[in-house]
């Protein structure tokens, strides 16, 4: 019989993750102003009941890190260190290419890197940009998966380097078309041919705009320390995080929004991979609960089909926590619409206090209370929403005062004194 770990929202609010006995899923939507305390109320006491399940947890302060690195050892969970801020420095590595087994895989990669750039979803250009820069990033993915037997997303970026536009005629030639005919020679309808084909076909100048528009998104998002990373460090197993207790860091930056684009392809592509998982078990679940929390959820970047993953994350066994600054923060990242999609699908929402006018709108709504209340709601004070419950407010939790907290600050400082 499965244990399951418990959720602490606030001070004597506290609840179980087993959906089978509350009824509702457990994504968790906490909504609060920068430094009301979302970390040390809601994140850490999460790290504290985390006994049961894995934890994907990205942050921006190695404060946590360092912190919980042991507890976790000693619970005997395997401790995975991604390292995006110091790819140098990471234990583990990440290489989006590993976990394509498909040319529908190839598309979606494509299209998780070409469509990063949040700007795009308000932008009034013609799709065709974005299709065929898919396509062309399509045709260098699969070039690489069919020539390379380990290749990685490292000797994408390098093939594309290796790409130059030829302005000898009003056709297009590159300095890549005999690579891709030796494909043609062995398969003439081969899905790089098909995908590099498109491209070839475009007006010579509109190749050019492809060409420079997709170098952008590349230099911006894959660093050369990224591509050390994708290289040569141990890659992310995603079905052992879903069977085996594993504690996950993501460290990622608060000032650094293409390192956000770069997390958010791994959030993508590890969304979509546990999913599989789960389709293939028996029960179609994953054997381990995972709980996934965000950081800065709407900071930086897009996670594609999100709004539609969420929807079907309680039947794998996946549950979010999202922390959020306001609604309207999402909103600005996912639109009205996705916004809305990924609110309702969270059957727990935690307000903290804030100065969005349009979040304490929604919340004042929610709790058939004035305005003024939620304008100004006294520091340390939450709003606790849970579907089939009337909502619940209550003092953040004080996690100076958690005995589990004590013993780990207490081994933490002896080990700085020795």
């Amino acid at each position: 019989m499965m244990n399951y770990d418990k959720v602490i929202l606030g001070e004597d609010v506290v609840f179980s993750t087993d959906c089978k006995e509350t009824q509702i899923n457990n994504n968790v939507i906490v909504c609060g102003s920068s430094g009301c305390g979302k970390t040390m109320s809601l994140i850490e006491p999460k790290l504290l009941c985390t006994n049961n399940s894995s934890i994907v947890l990205t942050l921006s302060k190695r404060r946590l890190v360092n912190t919980y690195t042991k507890l976790f050892e000693q619970r005997k969970y395997q401790v995975w260190d991604l390292n995006f801020v110091s790819p140098e420095k990471s234990q583990m590595g990440y290489d989006p290419l590993l976990y394509v087994k498909s040319w529908t895989d190839v598309t979606y990669l494509a299209e998780a890197i070409v469509m990063a750039d949040v700007r795009k979803k308000d932008s009034k250009a013609d799709p065709y940009w974005d299709s065929t820069s898919i396509g062309l990033l399509s045709a260098l993915i699969s070039h690489v998966l069919m020539t390379k037997k380990d290749g990685s997303m490292a000797d994408v970026i390098d093939l594309f380097r290796e790409l130059k536009i030829l302005k000898s005629s009003d056709l297009v030639e590159t300095t890549l078309d005999a690579n891709f005919e030796k494909i043609r020679s062995a398969d003439p309808k081969h899905f790089a041919v098909a995908c590099w084909d498109s491209f070839k076909q475009t007006p010579i100048k509109t190749a050019g705009c492809i060409y420079s528009s997709l170098g952008t998104m590349l230099d911006k998002i894959f660093t050369p320390q990224l591509c050390t990373m994708m290289r040569e460090a141990e890659k992310i197993d995603f079905k052992k995080l879903s069977s085996e207790k594993t504690i996950l860091f993501v460290s990622t930056s608060a000032v650094n929004p293409s390192l956000n684009t770069f997390v958010n392809i791994f959030y993508s592509q590890m969304f979509k991979e546990l999913f599989e998982i789960g389709e293939e078990n028996e029960n179609t679940q994953l054997e381990l609960p995972v709980q996934v929390v965000c950081d800065d959820f709407a900071c930086g970047a897009k996670i594609l089909n999100f709004a539609e993953y969420i929807s079907i994350f309680r039947e794998k066994g996946i549950s979010v926590t999202m922390m959020l600054q306001s609604e309207s923060q999402l909103k600005s990242i996912y639109g009205e619409e996705d916004a809305k999609t990924i609110i309702n699908n969270s059957d727990t929402y935690v307000y903290m206090g804030g100065n969005d006018l349009d979040t304490a709108k929604s919340v004042s709504s929610r709790l058939d209370r004035p305005l003024e209340e939620i304008l100004y709601m006294p520091i340390g004070q939450e709003f606790i929403f849970r579907r089939g419950q009337k909502p619940i407010t209550a003092q953040r939790y004080n996690i100076l005062e958690d005995e589990e907290y004590q013993k780990v600050m207490r081994a933490l400082n002896e080990a700085k004194e020795r």
